[in-house]
């Protein structure tokens, strides 16, 4: 029989078994997380690899589908081409209604204006409560003078809401007016033409026929359309020079396929004898669809015959040199080109049964020897491509919106002109595909001389928010002043002048100048005498708020021009006396430099200002405007003096940080602003006699 032991052995025992048993169990669950852990392992491995093959297979997918994609584009550009005379026979021809506009004016709608203030109901305010007859007077008169408050409060709610509402029906009355003038001015200016365009003048009957030759939309992306032309009046004839796409309008691949093994997208070339075909035919295509769109155009019946020579801007094999290389020349007359049947032909032989000659080999810039051109005509010719950059000053109103769709085109865009007789205030309406800053533009086009008034941007402006657009751009010839330029900082606007747009167009092959091309004179840097009398101001402040720091030359609360204001889009007063320049200082945000000794002897203040840039913070005001200074230093940098400015407040977005004044010895001392503008730049701007209206 066996018994437990006892005493320090049997404890030492039994407690080794414990930490054996003890030492098993970690074992055993070592062991059982270990095989755990290399199941999750080879499950783990097994999701990998099946996701490996599954992200190869969908990224196989994804390039046969891009493959697919660019195949289906140049089957569909092939099919654009072979129908492009088809295609263009079924567009609307072009008429002189279509520059006219119609005289519809946006209806006076004065919004909550009309409703008239409702008045108290004296029925609401009766006597309430009084035991004694005292008590009942006294509630009485009570409720009486409760009730002539309430009145005189809402009779003089109703007293402003006339006065507004007549203020803004004569605004409206005066817009109305403007526009119907501008709208008249307009169609009594294509009035004008149509009796001069039946009266056979050579330059108008020009101008509309080449005007025709640029409303069309049914030309395929990347054909140019290019004209020099002249009308030969006693013929009764247009003889014009037009401009053909080049070979490579023609794809050279046939289809697109993913090669797997490689990684690569391979190209089947398209056969060069199809290429060549195809080619010669677009050739012939293009010559007789101009000739369509001439005659579809003239509704007045100005035109006997058309005298056409299609050119190419390319290399004269023979010579090495660029000229014009004209690839067919036909001449016809109305009757003959009025029985064809356009949309059955085959474009070859029907333009060299009508005696017209093609190039045999076009691909190769064999030419053909030109027909009439209208250097033989005399008189003016009338260019709008050729060698000389077209005048954008003298460009017709149509070719000249056809050339900003054009380079917008040029910028990845889709853009199309609008219809002229309902745009709406809209001549080119452009998409940006572009999922993040993209969208639908619209774009307004000012053929000007004279700066834009900033009221064209404030038309725009109401153009863009009530068609729902994203952006807006305004393009002129000429220039904007620094009123249109407030009205649109932080708005979804972009302002192009004429120098810019002579830039943009440069830069994407595209052609054009303002005139005699003539470079405007430019502000000549100030002398080093100036620049060595000129202060730094520092300007200082903490917060993170972007703020955009301006300058207005005064005589009074009034700016002297335009050109004093200087801000972001004008860095400098025209005599160079005050100059924005950058903060280089430590601590300084913005820096203005100013000779004093220099400002015009009119000018007896220089106001210094602050608002947020909108398109940084919009939604910021001035409350992070704070502890704010400005550091006056020499031309060396060395402070002399600290001037502290008042603090932003709540609600504002534009504020003066004061002025200095001219004393009566000339010198000029630091008065502290501290007047507040909610309506931001702009309305500091007009505050001080500059025009965003």
């Amino acid at each position: 029989m066996s018994r437990r032991s006892s005493g320090l052995i049997g404890a030492w025992a039994e407690a080794q078994r414990r930490q054996q048993r003890e030492a098993e169990a970690h074992y055993r669950a070592t062991i059982r997380a270990q095989r755990e852990q290399e199941r999750q392992q080879r499950v783990y491995q097994r999701d990998m690899a099946r996701m490996h093959r599954e992200q190869q297979a969908a990224y196989k997918q994804r390039r046969e589908a891009d493959a697919r994609a660019r195949t289906a584009e140049l089957e569909a550009r092939v099919a654009e081409l072979t129908g492009l005379l088809a295609t263009g026979c079924r567009g609307e021809a072009f008429r002189t209604a279509m520059l006219t506009r119609q005289e519809e004016i946006e209806p006076f709608s004065p919004g909550q204006l009309v409703h008239p203030v409702p008045m108290p109901d004296p029925n609401n305010y009766r006597a309430q409560g009084g035991w004694t007859a005292s008590r009942r007077a006294a509630a009485e008169q009570e409720a009486q003078t409760r009730y002539r408050h309430d009145l005189g409060l809402a009779q003089a709610a109703e007293s402003e809401r006339v006065r507004q509402l007549a203020e803004y029906r004569s605004q409206y009355d005066a817009w109305a007016r403007a526009r119907r003038t501008e709208i008249q001015h307009h169609n009594d200016g294509i009035a004008g033409m149509v009796n001069a365009l039946r009266a056979g003048d050579p330059e108008t009957v020009v101008e509309y026929f080449s005007a025709a030759l640029y409303a069309s939309t049914t030309w395929p992306e990347g054909l140019p359309r290019q004209v020099m032309a002249a009308f030969d009046r006693a013929a009764r004839q247009l003889v014009l020079n037009w401009e053909l796409p080049g070979f490579d309008v023609v794809p050279e691949a046939k289809s697109v396929r993913y090669v797997v093994s490689s990684d690569q997208e391979k190209e089947s070339p398209r056969p060069v004898g199809q290429r060549r075909a195809l080619y010669r035919d677009v050739v012939a295509q293009c010559v007789l669809l101009a000739l369509r769109d001439l005659f579809a155009a003239d509704e007045f019946g100005v035109l006997d015959s058309v005298a056409l020579n299609g050119f190419v801007d390319d290399v004269d094999p023979a010579t090495g040199q660029r000229k014009d290389i004209v690839l067919s020349t036909v001449s016809v007359s109305r009757g003959d080109f009025g029985r064809l049947n356009l949309g059955q032909v085959g474009a070859v032989e029907c333009l060299e049964g009508m005696r017209g000659q093609l190039s045999a080999k076009p691909d190769q810039r064999v030419a053909v020897r030109p027909g009439r051109v209208p250097e033989d005509v005399g008189g003016g010719v009338v260019s709008h491509g050729g060698d000389e950059d077209p005048d954008l000053l003298e460009m017709d109103p149509v070719g000249f919106e056809g050339l900003v769709a054009e380079l917008f085109r040029a910028r990845g865009m889709q853009a199309v002109t609008t219809q002229r007789s309902n745009d709406g205030g809209v001549d080119v309406e452009a998409y940006d595909p572009d999922p993040i800053s993209g969208g639908r533009i619209i774009v307004q086009v000012k053929r000007y001389r004279n700066t834009v008034p900033p009221s064209a941007v404030r038309d725009l402006y109401g153009t863009v928010q009530g068609s729902g657009a994203n952006k807006g751009v305004l393009v002129t010839t000429s220039g904007f002043g620094p009123g249109s330029y407030t009205f649109a900082n932080g708005k979804p606007l972009t302002l192009v002048t004429g120098e810019e747009l002579v830039d943009l167009l440069g830069r994407h092959g595209l052609r054009g100048r303002l005139g005699t091309g003539t470079v405007p004179p430019q502000r000549t840097a100030p002398p080093a005498a100036q620049e060595e009398e000129a202060n730094l101001l520092g300007m200082t402040w903490a917060g993170s708020v972007a703020l955009d720091v301006c300058a207005l030359v005064c005589r009074g609360s009034r700016v002297l021009s335009d050109d004093h204001f200087v801000f972001f889009n004008n860095e400098r007063t025209p005599d160079g006396s005050v100059r924005s320049v950058a903060a280089t200082a430590t601590g300084d945000k913005a820096a203005l430099r100013v000779a004093f000794d220099d400002l015009p002897a009119q000018a007896d203040r220089l106001v210094i200002a602050a608002a947020v840039d909108p398109e940084v913070n919009p939604r910021a005001d001035l409350a992070g405007f704070t502890r704010a200074g400005i550091v006056l230093r020499d031309v060396a940098g060395q402070e002399l003096d600290r001037l502290t400015v008042s603090d932003g407040r709540p609600g504002e977005t534009a504020l003066v940080l004061g002025s200095f004044r001219r004393r009566a010895g000339g010198d000029w001392e630091f008065v502290v602003g501290g007047k507040g503008y909610p309506g931001g730049l702009e309305a500091l701007v007009q505050d001080h006699g500059i025009d965003v209206a």
